[in-house]
């Protein structure tokens, strides 16, 4: 099955305009920063160390600072410029992969119809998660076609009322706060016409840097005026949920806002902000300190009509499977014990 994908790639110009692409250079510095040898880097990239020394001069001299430095006891380290490279990359991978992959998933069923008139498709509308990506993942491998949009919750469960997707992401909290983020739901989802699917459990909370600078120890800090926040888009289940959880606080809301949980968790690790609030994952994706707020259900939402058609069957086996599992496990903060299974909505709605 043909597999469209978009990744971004970013290059540096100098003073006379010539671009060179970053990747290879990224790669290099990846893997001098793991194995902390440029020769054992250099083999681990498949390059000689000859173009792996010449790939770093070439770059030290274009930006007129060394990438690498010699550190008795620790080998090759990277220097402070190589290091905010490597999360100016994560950052742009953060920020535009979901877009990307949304965009992908478009023209790869574009380029399907025009080549086959009867090519079955699961269109997916979620809440980015890594869970969900997972999903996809496993989907492909199993050869079914996925077209996926990342949205925000509530964009999510609107689009399934519409008619445009047969799965619909969103999450909700366990505990008090459960009803009242239902009710921002509640006027697409109807518990005659649809059904819900546990995807799984997952933890939110509070990203902070390495070794917690600040001293912050709960929400309640949030209300210190000295402390950056970075807050999530409008209409995401993190911002629906993180407002109730800060209204019950007495504390106001926060302005600036990014589109996933790693791109606020790479908002942090780049010392742009101090304090955000998302999944562990991504907390420990970018080596920071995460403090546990709040444990949720991510739901998968359907049409009970059609649970058990071919492509939503389709779907369940690949959440059942050994493999899906395998990978749900090795996400920090997740929980895929009940992935799969059924539930009655009418206990949430």
């Amino acid at each position: 099955m043909m597999k469209v994908e978009i990744r971004p790639d970013w290059f540096v110009r100098d003073a006379v305009g010539v671009a060179t692409p970053l990747p290879a250079l990224l790669e290099l510095l990846l893997a001098v920063s793991q194995l902390g040898s440029i020769s054992k880097a250099a083999s681990a990239r498949g390059m000689s160390y000859r173009h792996a020394w010449g790939l770093l001069q070439q770059f030290s001299s274009q930006f007129g600072a060394e990438l690498v430095f010699k550190v008795r006891g620790q080998g090759t380290v990277l220097s402070p410029l190589a290091e905010k490279l490597m999360w100016a990359d994560r950052r742009i991978h953060a920020r535009l992969t979901p877009m990307l992959d949304s965009l992908a998933s478009e023209l790869q069923q574009e380029l399907a119809r025009v080549m086959t008139d009867d090519a079955q498709v699961l269109r997916i509308t979620a809440s980015h998660g890594f869970a969900v990506a997972a999903l996809v993942a496993q989907l492909s491998e199993q050869g079914t076609a996925v077209d996926i949009k990342y949205r925000g919750s509530s964009e999510a469960v609107a689009a399934l009322a519409r008619g445009e997707c047969e799965l619909a992401g969103f999450h909700l909290p366990v505990g008090r706060f459960e009803q009242a983020a239902a009710a921002k739901y509640r006027p697409w989802l109807d518990p005659a016409r649809h059904a819900l699917i546990h995807l799984a459990y997952r933890m939110q909370g509070i990203f902070v840097a390495r070794g917690n600078p600040k001293g912050i120890t709960g929400l309640a800090d949030l209300s210190r005026p000295e402390l950056r926040f970075v807050n999530r888009q409008k209409g995401s289940g993190t911002r629906v949920l993180l407002e109730l959880l800060l209204a019950d606080a007495g504390i106001n809301g926060f302005a600036t806002a990014e589109f996933t949980h790693a791109a606020v968790a790479a908002y942090v690790a780049s010392g742009m902000a101090d304090v955000s609030f998302g999944v562990e994952t991504a907390a420990r994706r970018f080596d920071l300190d995460f403090i546990p707020v709040i444990r949720e259900q991510y739901f998968l939402a359907c049409a009970s009509s059609a649970v058990d058609a071919p492509l939503l069957l389709a779907a369940q086996a690949a959440m059942a499977s050994s493999a899906f599992h395998q990978v749900l496990a090795a996400l920090p903060g997740y929980d895929g014990d009940l992935c799969g299974t059924r539930l009655d909505m009418h206990t949430l709605f």
